[in-house]
């Protein structure tokens, strides 16, 4: 049985993880099925949406499956999943049409990342998100996934979730902006279809555009913050820091160098 499904209904294309009896958990070749699947629409004009989706109610994706975790020996194997699945989400990120995360059930870790990273995402009240690696892996975020969660719901809760290793269920989640509708279990494939359907028949160009820029502007404050720390770093060891420092505990007014 094949583990990933891919389909198009007229310019609909959808991704069905189909591991239920893992509820859905990611392998190596899930992962590398997804960017194929981004691939595959950005190629396809006559597509216009994707949609993510988890086979046999019990989950979106519980994650990755821990049982790959066995062939790490070292840090670096740590190290280079991390690197494996940023790339995941950052080509899934970068998909040019808009992307819906249909999500049932359990989304946990990188299941949760994956719901992250699309545009849209859509729940039942049952559905359950967190990122509980602290508690599995005894393992950080790496620092692309933090600054979605963070971008998300914010520093705060983001402490929360991360470190409590909870999960949230579906009205908590739409209460903590982690998702965009709540709908009955019932009711959750037609209302997916019905706004990947209004989707499609939107702009696209205008869509891809909105995503680009939002893309620039999240890179450009992470570029300000690094430009920001290294400015402060550099000032501090400087001579008008030193001489700031040294007034302030002398508690006399400091005396900065002329720059003619």
């Amino acid at each position: 049985m094949a583990h990933t499904v891919f389909e198009t209904d007229g310019p609909v294309a959808t991704l069905t993880f189909n591991r239920p009896e893992a509820r859905n958990a990611m392998t190596w070749e899930m992962y590398q099925a997804l960017v194929e699947a981004c691939e595959r629409v950005d190629r396809d004009a006559a597509v216009r949406v994707l949609v993510f989706r988890g086979a046999g109610g019990k989950a979106f994706v519980a994650g990755t499956d821990i049982a790959q975790f066995q062939e790490f020996k070292n840090r670096e194997d740590g190290l280079k999943y991390e690197e494996r699945l940023d790339h995941v989400l950052e080509r899934l990120e970068r998909v040019t049409k808009p992307t819906i995360a249909q999500v049932e059930g359990v989304a946990a870790g990188g299941g949760c990342a994956i719901a992250l990273t699309c545009d849209l995402r859509v729940a039942t009240p049952e559905a359950a998100f967190g990122i509980p690696i602290a508690r599995t892996l005894g393992n950080c975020l790496s620092m692309a996934n933090t600054a979605r969660l963070v971008d998300l719901i914010g520093p705060a809760r983001t402490r929360e979730l991360v470190f409590r290793a909870r999960l949230v269920g579906g009205d908590e989640a739409l209460q903590a902006g982690l998702v965009n509708e709540v709908v009955a279990d019932e009711q959750l494939l037609a209302r997916a279809l019905e706004v990947a359907e209004k989707l499609a028949s939107g702009a696209s160009a205008a869509f891809g555009a909105t995503k680009r820029l939002i893309a620039h502007s999240l890179g450009a404050l992470e570029s300000q913050m690094v430009l920001e720390s290294e400015t402060i770093a550099r000032h501090a060891v400087g001579e008008e820091g030193k001489e700031g420092v040294s007034a302030f505990l002398d508690k006399r007014t400091p005396h900065f160098p002329r720059r003619d």
